[in-house]
């Protein structure tokens, strides 16, 4: 284990670990998204036979007519593992991406919806991801549903959230009871700690883990080949995280 990492590479080897948990050839990454990006570069560069579509990627891109291509392969069960987030997530793993106050929610703007709803339904799993860990952003209620966690009986899902990992821990989600619980906690974070920081009631069963180091064979890589992937696409990122800048 190695004690000098940053939290972002912390996060990354989470993610990788998350995606090794079931089957898994095909992962969509969409725009903005540097740290599950790293997350599934890591899997690929340690052996795992998986295919990348990076949305995000100025060259190679394999979408040539945009996000229909993207649609079309998830509603035909051709994309295993998503990644979202929210400006808002609450605790039945409901995500607002449209904004807070009264419809249309205008009070505070979020980015917009979107794909979003679609792929949740449709993609295998879904890893939410959330940086920011505070009452702001995990509320007990989200103000507007923009994807939700869980469907009615009848309704054709392909997936839900597996995961949700934050700045502070990971939760697991068990869409039978629409309800998450703590998986770990990251160094520094307690379950008292992150209860005060989240707005919505989560399980706690039985002593919670600390989230595991990145080894200085992850690192390693994620500071070598995984950045060399992502220089092109995440240059601040790789400036800021990797300490690397592309050639000029």
């Amino acid at each position: 284990m190695s004690a000098m990492f940053k939290p972002e590479e912390l996060l990354a080897t989470t993610i990788a670990r998350l995606i090794r948990e079931a089957p898994t050839r095909h992962i969509a990454v969409g725009a903005a998204s540097p740290i599950p990006a790293a997350a599934c570069w890591l899997c690929v560069k340690q052996g795992d036979p998986l295919r990348l579509s990076l949305l995000h990627k100025r060259t190679g891109n394999p979408f040539t007519e945009g996000s229909r291509e993207l649609f079309d392969l998830t509603g035909q069960g051709r994309v295993d593992l998503f990644f979202l987030g929210g400006g808002e997530i609450d605790g039945q793993a409901n995500l607002n991406l449209i904004g807070t106050g009264e419809w249309p929610g205008m009070a505070v703007r979020f980015p917009g919806s979107f794909g979003s709803a679609f792929m949740y339904y449709m993609a295998g799993r879904t890893i939410l991801f959330r940086e920011e860990h505070s009452p702001r952003v995990l509320v007990e209620r989200v103000a507007h549903i923009s994807a939700p966690g869980v469907s009615e009986p009848g309704v054709f899902r392909r997936g839900h959230a597996q995961a949700l990992v934050t700045g502070r821990c990971v939760f697991r989600f068990h869409p039978e009871r629409a309800r998450f619980s703590l998986a770990s906690v990251h160094p520094g974070e307690s379950v008292e700690s992150v209860r005060a920081m989240t707005g919505f009631a989560f399980d706690v069963e039985g002593e919670v883990p600390e989230t595991p180091a990145p080894t200085e064979a992850e690192l390693a890589l994620l500071r070598g080949a995984v950045c060399d992937e992502m220089l092109e696409t995440y240059p601040e990122f790789c400036a800021r995280v990797f300490g690397r800048k592309a050639a000029a």
